[in-house]
């Protein structure tokens, strides 16, 4: 037909889409195999290039198929000479000749030709019904597109209709009949007259790939066996811009951080948490000392004191930096929780709740909200004004200072008994709980918001799965902890990474996906009670220690040397006005 996505805490202590067609070109990807782009006439495969043909040093590659994959990269990239010359001189064509044409037909808009060729090719039932139904839609729609509505009320009862498949859009299809303008512009596409080399596209996804070939076939093959070769590389902590065709994927381990670049001695007692900002600009810490401190990372990769962070009356138990990093959140000790500006280090609000103490802090997602835990075992959310806005009363949380809530802001997440994580569903209103054998001591959300990482009292550290059915999916030993609240983290390129303090005065790391224990990091001198990886550079690690100093942890020096961020070049001593802002919030 015509064409047509205590003094302490309390636990202290204890494929890619389909793109431009070019590949689906009349004078390249649907040229007829018996001739090709030059009019040279195109061989028959040799008895040696039959199917049965194998390459490869394993023997496990056909070479037949192998030559056809070659030819449709070199159309897909737009090299249709090549293509067409690879195709002569191997004498492989990459279709035969039935499918060239059926191709060809579909491009021409020849309906009723294609859908017959397309019984001829040898396809089951089902998917010849599947692939002429996409056919036949495109079919009606450029019926309407022409104004031909008998046509197409004609081709939907007699061809469409009988094939029997997806009732709902035949209803909808139906529904073009009355208003074919409206459909053929719709506003969300679903209804609209698709390209015809998208129609391809859609048949493409609908028969054997034996028959014809999928689009960027190779470049999946070789994005496959780049992925198994970084999957399979426990130090791999790169971009996937670095890996290479030229050679085999191998990282060794000074890609992990591994290295003391900078000691940050600033709090005069134990350093009881860090976390660096969502931007990796920042990091923030807490301290026994009733201090919490901004640093600034600068491009080079040295930290620098920003703002001491002066009004807490008991020690500092947690920070938290809101979405955007221009505030941050510390939490006292069962006392209040203060907001501060992280450019000015002024304090902007503080958070209390009469006859009760706080000990945890969080951010909603969209920075407008603050979440606590509070002492009479509540969660409470306010607003940037203080007015309290939800309060989920019950066994909700412990004096522990570990909260989290998702990025969606649906789920809250804290420890609601000595062996139990909560997660709260706050729209639903659905409640459940990781529930552990041994005394859960602190826990840690992932980036995807996908897994939680829950440090246990035994020495052990296990990775929950929290989407779906909640299970244990990896467990990592080694680390000491006999006394004192440890945390670990995420981390490294895409979190493939689980690092931990350590009661024995070291850092491990271990690899996330096999539990394979690779570094422990020595050089502090008191226990570690908690570690930060920068989000944005995976080559930068940040450790916090009873010893009162943070350390800043990279790969081998380069282009700086370690150093004290509490002296000057030669090592004396500086002031505390020396570049130390002091900020007093009343």
């Amino acid at each position: 037909m015509g064409g047509t996505e205590d003094g302490e805490p309390p636990l202290k202590r204890v494929k890619e889409s389909l793109g431009d067609l070019n590949s689906f070109s009349v004078n390249s990807f649907c040229s007829e195999p018996t001739s090709s782009s030059f009019g040279v006439p195109m061989p028959q495969p040799l008895p040696s290039q039959g199917d049965g043909e194998m390459i490869g040093t394993k023997g496990v590659i056909r070479k037949q198929e192998f030559i056809k994959i070659i030819t449709r990269a070199l159309y897909s990239l737009g090299y249709n000479k090549t293509g067409a010359l690879l195709e002569e001189e191997s004498g492989i064509p990459l279709h035969s000749s039935k499918v060239s044409l059926f191709m060809q037909q579909v491009l021409d808009g020849k309906w009723d030709e294609s859908v017959a060729t397309l019984h001829d090719i040898g396809l089951s039932d089902e998917t010849v019904r599947s692939a002429s139904f996409v056919i036949l839609e495109q079919k009606f729609l450029e019926l309407l597109q022409q104004e031909k509505t008998m046509a197409a009320l004609n081709t939907l009862r007699n061809e469409i209709s009988p094939l029997y498949r997806n009732v709902k859009r035949v209803h909808e299809l139906a529904a073009c009949i009355i208003s074919h303008s409206q459909c053929i512009v719709s506003r969300h596409g679903t209804l609209s007259v698709s390209s015809r080399s998208q129609i391809l596209e859609k048949l493409e996804k609908i028969l054997p790939a034996a028959i014809i070939i999928p689009e960027r076939r190779l470049e999946n093959l070789v994005e496959q066996a780049l992925d198994v070769q970084r999957e399979s590389c426990v130090f791999h902590n790169s971009l996937d811009s670095e890996l290479s065709l030229y050679s085999d994927h191998q990282c060794g381990r000074n890609q992990i951080p591994s290295k003391t670049l900078q000691i940050l001695q600033a709090h005069n007692d134990e350093v009881w948490y860090l976390q660096f900002s969502h931007n990796g600009k920042y990091l923030a810490s807490a301290s026994k000392d009733q201090l919490a401190i901004i640093w600034e990372v600068k491009e080079n990769g040295e930290v620098f004191l920003r703002h001491m962070l002066v009004g807490h009356h008991k020690p500092v138990l947690t920070v938290s930096w809101s979405p955007d990093d221009r505030e941050l959140l510390t939490c006292g000790q069962e006392e209040v929780i203060r907001r501060w500006d992280v450019h000015t280090g002024e304090c902007l609000y503080v958070y209390e709740k009469p006859g009760v103490g706080l000990v945890s802090c969080g951010w909603f997602p969209d920075g407008k909200g603050v979440l606590s835990g509070v002492t009479d075992k509540s969660i409470c959310m306010w607003d940037l004004d203080g007015r309290e806005l939800e309060c989920w009363k019950g066994q909700k949380t412990l004096k522990i200072s570990d909260m989290a809530i998702t990025n969606d802001g649906k789920r809250v997440i804290s420890i609601c008994r000595e062996t139990a994580i909560l997660l709260l569903d706050r729209e639903a209103k659905i409640e459940r709980l990781i529930e552990e054998d041994q005394v859960i001591t602190s826990f840690s959300l992932s980036k995807d918001n996908k897994f939680l990482l829950v440090n246990l009292i035994n020495q052990e550290i296990h990775l929950w799965s929290i989407e779906g059915n909640l299970k244990v999916v990896s467990k990592y030993k080694g680390h000491k902890r006999s006394r004192f609240v440890i945390r670990s983290c995420f981390g490294g390129f895409d979190q493939a990474f689980i690092a931990s303090g350590s009661e024995d005065s070291q850092v491990y790391v271990w690899h996330r996906s096999t539990g394979e224990l690779l570094l422990a990091l020595p050089g502090h001198s008191g226990a570690i009670n908690c570690v930060s990886w920068n989000p944005v550079n995976p080559r930068m690690l940040a450790s916090a220690s009873d010893d009162r100093t943070i350390r800043i942890w990279g790969l081998d020096p380069i282009n700086f040397k370690c150093k004290d961020a509490h002296s000057n070049s030669n090592g004396s001593s500086q002031s505390v006005s020396n570049g130390f802002i002091h900020r007093l919030c009343d």
